[in-house]
């Protein structure tokens, strides 16, 4: 699935800068956020959120997200909350956005 997409006849192309934070966002959530995620995004344990629903997370800002991904967060219904960071001691603020920016290509509904 393509983020990229003004709309259906007319098909912007990602910049170097985009496709490059995407790239590190997949990394970064193939090393960490799989193991509660999956691979799919639908979520492997109870509570987790299906980044896949048209209704779901990925519906939230960026500027959301990312903060989740920072401080953590509880989904609701759920018996665990995500750490902080998601764990990462050391993620950056720009490293969460880039996250963001890899499950938005990934997983969400166009």
């Amino acid at each position: 699935k393509e983020r990229w997409l003004k709309d259906e006849n007319s098909r912007e192309e990602p910049s170097a800068a985009q496709a490059d934070s995407v790239e590190a966002g997949e990394k970064l959530y193939n090393s960490t956020c799989v193991a509660c995620h999956g691979a799919n995004g639908k979520g492997k344990l109870p509570g987790v959120p299906d980044f896949t629903k048209s209704d779901g997370r990925l519906t939230k800002s960026d500027d959301v997200l990312v903060t989740n991904i920072m401080e953590g967060f509880k989904s609701p219904g759920s018996s665990m909350a995500m750490p902080a960071k998601g764990g990462i001691s050391s993620l950056t603020k720009e490293q969460a956005g880039a996250i963001v920016q890899y499950m938005r290509q990934a997983f969400a509904s166009n």
